[in-house]
């Protein structure tokens, strides 16, 4: 199941992606408008802020805002940001592989053959997809 993190970080940034102009949007008028608890979407937006998605705004007119197009923010890119690995399992994993210790044939297991094929076809269509196409 996706997590509820990257569930919020996607509303946040959906909600951001809306604004006319790129203006800076405070904390509070997100979680109010997305319905998420403050505390929680202050470290899911420091987060995207650190990787690079987000600028922040202090004072007065402050607040956070994209830093890119959203044409620009591929969605693969965010979901492994905010979640981790798109794979399921770690021995599907393009970027966070591991075999499996329960696992004599790694080639000729029915799990992980399915488990790739998950995770290509989830990775085509969040790499298929950017904020804008999402937001809009």
């Amino acid at each position: 199941m996706l997590s509820k993190k990257t569930k919020y970080g996607i509303k946040a940034m959906t909600f951001l992606a809306r604004q006319a102009d790129n203006t800076p949007v405070q904390i509070a008028e997100i979680a109010k408008s997305e319905n998420i608890s403050l505390k929680f979407l202050e470290s899911i937006l420091l987060l995207l802020r650190n990787s690079g998605f987000l600028g922040a705004k202090k004072g007065k007119g402050g607040g956070y805002y994209l830093i890119k197009d959203p044409k620009e923010i591929n969605m693969a890119h965010v979901y492994r940001i905010l979640e981790g690995p798109i794979a399921l399992l770690p021995c599907a994993s393009h970027n966070f592989y591991e075999k499996c210790d329960d696992c004599k044939e790694e080639l000729n297991c029915a799990v992980r053959k399915l488990m790739i094929e998950v995770r290509d076809n989830t990775l085509k269509i969040l790499e298929s997809n950017t904020l804008a196409d999402i937001a809009f």
